[in-house]
């Protein structure tokens, strides 16, 4: 008796795709945006350039927003 056509054929799943690499200076590059983010905001509210500054915490706060768009990035 022949043999039915699944029987003889093997399904074999797609191969997986390599994973992407991160490239090296996007970890370091958040690490520096957030930390310059939170610097100038605490050293705004310390008084450092001569009283608080409105725009300093918006210049801080973009910072630290850019560091966490930069970590959707990270593979």
């Amino acid at each position: 008796m022949p043999k039915s056509r699944s029987k003889r054929q093997k399904r074999r799943p797609p191969p997986k795709a390599n994973p992407k690499q991160s490239p090296s200076w996007l970890g370091p590059l958040f690490f520096v945006l957030l930390g310059a983010g939170v610097v100038i905001i605490i050293t705004n509210y310390l008084g450092v350039y001569g009283g608080t500054q409105s725009y300093l915490l918006f210049v801080g706060l973009g910072l630290i927003a850019a560091a966490f768009a930069l970590s959707t990035q990270w593979h």
